[in-house]
């Protein structure tokens, strides 16, 4: 893979560091068919408990590459060949890092701009540098809407008034006030940056990896159940993880006051 580095810990976290830094790893086809090969590759793999994220150089990603041509197909209009491309590269890429039945930690080293932005937030939990920020180029910038699934995930964690106004003004998050409004997990030190997140990474590969792909699903589904619905699913998802044996396990270390030894 050209465009990203992949490699697995011993501890069981896949690491996908987006590896364009001379283009601050904005996001071209090739990129998006390299972040989608390694997230395949982690869900496949038995060893991998939980997967990390982040950019090598000065930057996340700074969302599409405008000069990688995105080309539109024969006889169609630029807005198609824009369309066409999210259809097959982005947003499916957004999409399997969201709904990989395993935990996906985020290490924002930088700007995270655009599409780079809904890329970190498709992961389930974010850190980022205390000199990384958030911007949404989309509409000041490009006239287009934000996009990489921006306006599913940050109305539903900051709220529509914080979101409406960061899309519309193209005005700069930084990382501190990203965490304070509830955006991101944690701002850390930029030097501790990569630690924090691998620690956090590899405390959750040693987890229950299939109970937190529940967890995922299930908090997902909240957001369009109603009460009752929820109840059930929440039901219906205890008697699967009930009939599970790390279920056995944790009860058992419980009692017996021990850490539980889960299998994946």
């Amino acid at each position: 893979m050209d465009t990203i580095t992949y490699e697995t810990r011993d501890s069981g976290v896949a690491v996908i560091t987006l590896n364009r830094p001379d283009v601050l790893n904005s996001m071209n086809p090739q990129l998006l068919d390299d972040v989608r090969a390694a997230i395949r590759m982690a869900r496949d793999d038995s060893k991998v408990g939980a997967v990390l994220l982040t950019g090598a150089g000065r930057g996340f990603c700074a969302g599409a590459d405008l000069a990688a041509g995105f080309k539109a197909p024969d006889a169609s209009t630029v807005g198609d060949g824009v369309a066409h491309g999210m259809e097959i590269g982005f947003n499916p890429m957004v999409r399997e890092i969201a709904e990989l039945p395993k935990p996906v930690v985020c290490a924002v080293n930088g700007i995270a701009a655009g599409g780079g932005v809904g890329l970190a937030l498709a992961g389930d939990v974010v850190f980022a540098a205390r000199s990384a920020s958030f911007v949404q180029v989309f509409g000041p910038k490009l006239a287009l809407v934000p996009d990489c699934g921006v306006t599913y995930f940050m109305p539903r964690l900051i709220g529509m008034a914080r979101t409406r106004a960061l899309a519309m003004s193209g005005d700069k998050l930084s990382a501190e006030q990203a965490a304070d409004w509830g955006l991101i997990w944690a701002c850390v030190d930029d030097d501790k940056l990569m630690d924090e997140a691998m620690a956090y990474a590899e405390k959750l590969a040693s987890g229950p990896t299939e109970a937190f792909g529940d967890i995922k699903a299930v908090l997902d589904a909240s957001l369009d159940n109603d009460l009752a619905a929820q109840l059930d699913l929440e039901k219906e998802t205890q008697r699967k993880r009930g009939n599970h044996p790390n279920f056995a396990e944790g009860v058992s270390a419980f009692l017996q006051k021990r850490a539980p030894n889960f299998v994946r």
